[in-house]
């Protein structure tokens, strides 16, 4: 059963044709069924008995539709097999897809003039296939990530290098854990990087250690992030990986410059590489001011009833105040008042130093699962996130965000690496990449990698899957204390 999965997974073509038929099959049942609300259940607009068409005659058209769905499939790169794999991506696909090849249809019958043909089957079957296809492509994704967490179709992967280009490596995994990279280390001949891990990839060593890293750890691939300097070494790595029937692929370190940062321009078929800006900047920094504007408004007025009942429990339980204000560090390493309801006894913070050997947390961080200073109602507040609420005004001053980093105390950015101060870069969130992918239980490093990953990648689109992720977390108050 391993090996089998193992193979499809792995093969391109397989896959391709196995979700081909699987489409073939469910367009065809949205179909049946928009025929049997068209016509049986007669949704909305009932039937002229002279139109009543049995459904045999609709056999023509169903297998174009389902013809044309499939290659608009295809143009939007639904049966391609990718290392990230993301179901909102493929619903994405799904939708737009749907949309163009009903729309298509739609032209079709009516330049074809046939009156007994309806429309508006056309319609629900674009419904319907939106659905079943969506909810194959929920267990597709379900699957894969079933499979790659138990080791099937993953890969064993080593990183040769521990400076930003690897660091980047990194944050795509993190970020993307279902494209089935297992990160088993990283070798770096500087000693102090080739000492100290980052977050959950080990430090291995210096580069002479490979031979006994890719024979003991069984490695399935090697990928070099060494500097073009470096270019002899890298040959050698290659030479030897290739001896040992182990894939490799290099990652451009051009002129030592962040691989993110990279902008290339085509003029008149003359490649250009530049410096591009942080993507949330210019425009883009207007339109997440205004979504953080209007949704920070909406929500205080309809939560103001739940902040009003929790700040009545919070007072009752405990002497001291409702609200805890607190110096945190925002965009660019302004400083700023977060608020939050409080969660813990009064005098909590003075209380911190006595109980430093109990923290969880590694780096800068000081967390602590079952904090004794924390009252019962703050636990409630802490497990659902619900302390967070009256931040909602520090996002309405504009000192932070819906979505984005998570906002740390000054003494914290004193013991930042050099690169986790890119963290620092836009104004920090209510939510973010790391609270949606472990939250506490993620290492400070495993954070800060996340955070710059959604920094340089930051989209619309991007941030509506967050809020989506977030939602679910909360309520069942995943990694949450």
């Amino acid at each position: 059963m391993k090996r089998l999965a193992t193979i499809f997974f792995s093969n391109q073509r397989a896959a391709a044709l196995a979700w081909v038929l699987i489409d073939v099959i469910l367009i065809n049942i949205a179909f049946g069924l928009a025929y049997w609300v068209r016509y049986r259940l007669q949704l909305f607009r009932a039937v002229d008995p002279a139109f009543d068409v049995p459904y045999q005659v609709y056999w023509p058209f169903a297998g174009l539709f389902t013809l044309l769905l499939i290659l608009v499939y295809r143009q939007h790169g639904a049966y391609r097999l990718r290392r990230q794999i993301s179901w909102f991506d493929e619903f994405y696909a799904i939708i737009n897809g749907t949309a163009t090849g009903t729309i298509i249809m739609i032209v079709f019958i009516f330049l074809y003039q046939a009156a007994f043909y309806s429309r508006a089957i056309f319609i629900y079957a674009g419904i319907f296939v939106v659905i079943l296809v969506g909810l194959s492509r929920l267990i597709k994704v379900s699957l894969l990530r079933y499979l790659r967490r138990r080791g099937i179709g993953s890969e064993r992967v080593l990183i040769v290098g521990a400076g930003e280009v690897a660091r980047t490596v990194m944050r795509a995994v993190v970020a993307n854990p279902e494209c089935g990279f297992n990160i088993i280390g990283f070798l770096d001949d500087n000693p102090l990087k080739g000492e100290t891990d980052i977050g959950r990839f080990k430090a291995l060593g210096g580069l002479d250690n490979l031979p006994d890293v890719l024979r003991e750890q069984a490695i399935d691939e090697v990928i070099i992030t060494l500097p073009w300097q470096y270019h002899r070494k890298i040959v050698s790595i290659m030479t030897l990986c290739e001896r040992g029937g182990i894939r490799t692929r290099i990652v451009p370190d051009l002129f030592q410059m962040t691989i993110s940062r990279m902008q290339v321009e085509d003029i008149a078929g003359v490649p250009m590489i530049g410096v591009k800006e942080v993507s949330i900047s210019g425009l883009n920094q207007v339109v997440k001011r205004s979504i953080d504007l209007v949704f920070a408004c909406l929500a205080l007025v309809s939560g103001a009833p739940l902040m009003a009942l929790l700040a009545l429990m919070i007072k009752l339980e405990s002497p001291g105040p409702v609200l805890f204000r607190q110096e945190r560090v925002g965009r660019n390493g302004r400083c700023f008042t977060v608020y939050k309801f409080r969660s813990m006894v009064e005098g909590a913070e003075e209380q911190q130093e006595a109980l430093q050997e109990l923290n969880e947390a590694d780096g800068p961080l000081f967390k602590i699962r079952d904090d004794p200073r924390m009252t019962h109602v703050g636990k409630l507040l802490r497990k659902f996130s619900l302390d967070e609420l009256p931040q909602l005004y520090n996002v309405l001053r504009g000192e932070m965000s819906l979505i984005g980093p998570r906002p740390p105390l000054p003494a914290e950015v004193k013991q930042y690496q050099e690169w986790h101060k890119r963290r620092l870069e836009v104004a920090p969130g209510l939510t973010g990449l790391s609270q949606i992918s472990g939250r506490s239980q993620l290492s400070f490093d495993e954070t800060a990698l996340l955070d710059i990953y959604y920094i340089e990648n930051w989209s619309l689109g991007l941030d509506t899957k967050i809020l989506l992720q977030t939602i679910p977390r909360v309520i069942f108050g995943n990694g949450a204390y």
